[in-house]
């Protein structure tokens, strides 16, 4: 590492006021990734912050693991490529973006450029998947300007811009069935000519009143978006984001609490049209929007009893979505609707905050 923070050095110049400065934010996002950011506060206070951006990226790709390992295996080079695409369009964008402001370029993207495929069929093409991404970031990110002032999350926008344009392609059904490695491996590089069995998703079944075992719910061999598949794999990132403090755990308690009031009331109101409580929990992307997505701080309120609205709204307005329209999936429209309304949980929160210091005084 000593030899590469030399190189650093050494280039230096050229990016600060060289021939390529330029592209500095591209040399000062790469010396980030490696090293520890070299600007410090020239005055007092010095306040350290234990978890900073670099950090907490880094801690969110940690939970991601485990959904990236069983999607791996059920889905093979298919799931790497569409992550090497993912960051290779999204990267563009971002530093197109920061060369133009003349700014760094943010960390955030690294759990972006991840998120995105994991939320997206195995079939998709790749054209897409970079379509969706580049669209993402630049319509949910940089044209509020950039990262911590976006009201979306990327990801979310980009998949819903992509459901939103190409319906056929989004709703593909197609899963390997644990046979993820070996040549199966390279025939979902190109999503031509693949020897696997081919089923509608969970929450597709249970509008034709097929309700999918809840055992391959838990394990991923079910049919859906790629990471949010296996249910197991999902708890085990949540709850490291949950211990590490990443995630708040009023948002998911308020999520999946408020979803699981809502699927048991309509379970018992109609045990033959509406499906258990727990089965809503392990299908769809219920539990990876609530553990990934909404827990996003950018995005999501600031204040602890705004984050129990927040999370309580997208619970319910999931269910709903789910049982009650055409859409089988309603997870993606309400954390949506819940960005849209964060900054208002907050305002309501802090007046009532106010008022009542009023009153004591």
């Amino acid at each position: 590492m000593k030899i590469l923070l030399r190189l650093f050095e050494t280039i230096r110049p050229t990016f600060e006021g060289g021939k390529l400065r330029v592209l500095k934010p591209v040399y000062e996002a790469m010396e980030n990734f490696f090293f520890a950011p070299s600007t410090t506060t020239t005055g007092a206070p010095h306040v350290r912050d234990p978890l900073d951006i670099k950090r907490l990226m880094s801690m969110v790709i940690v939970a991601l693991l485990p959904c990236l390992a069983v999607s791996f295996y059920f889905f093979g080079l298919r799931l790497l490529a569409m992550i090497i695409i993912s960051y290779m369009a999204g990267g563009i964008v971002e530093v197109v973006f920061a060369i133009v402001r003349k700014e760094e370029i943010n960390e955030g993207f690294l759990v972006t450029g991840m998120l995105f495929p994991l939320i997206l069929p195995p079939t998709l093409p790749l054209w897409m998947v970079g379509v969706g991404v580049a669209f993402g970031v630049f319509a949910g990110k940089e044209l509020f300007g950039g990262t911590g002032r976006n009201v979306f999350n990327p990801a979310i926008v980009g998949r819903c811009f992509l459901a939103l344009a190409y319906p056929a392609a989004m709703s593909g059904n197609c899963i390997t069935a644990g046979h993820g490695f070996g040549g199966r491996m390279l025939q979902y590089v190109t999503a031509s000519n693949i020897d696997a069995v081919s089923q509608a998703t969970p929450l597709v079944l249970a509008k034709q009143g097929t309700l999918t075992d809840l055992s391959h719910m838990f394990l991923g061999n079910i049919s859906g978006s790629i990471g949010e598949t296996s249910a197991i794999a999902i708890i085990l990132g949540g709850v490291f984001l949950l211990f590490s403090r990443v995630a708040n755990w009023r948002t998911v308690v308020g999520i999946v609490g408020s979803a699981a009031v809502a699927a048991g009331i309509f379970h018992y109101s109609d045990p033959e049209r509406f499906a258990p409580v727990l089965w809503h929990l392990c299908a769809g992307g219920l539990l990876f929007g609530a553990f990934f997505m909404a827990t996003d701080p950018v995005t999501s309120p600031v204040t602890n009893a705004g984050k129990w609205a927040y999370g309580v709204m997208i619970g319910v307005v999931t269910l709903l979505i789910r049982n009650f329209t055409g859409y089988v999936e309603g997870v993606m429209f309400a954390i949506l609707l819940g960005n849209i309304v964060a900054p208002i949980f907050d305002e309501i929160v802090v007046k009532f905050r106010l008022m009542g210091l009023r009153d004591e005084k």
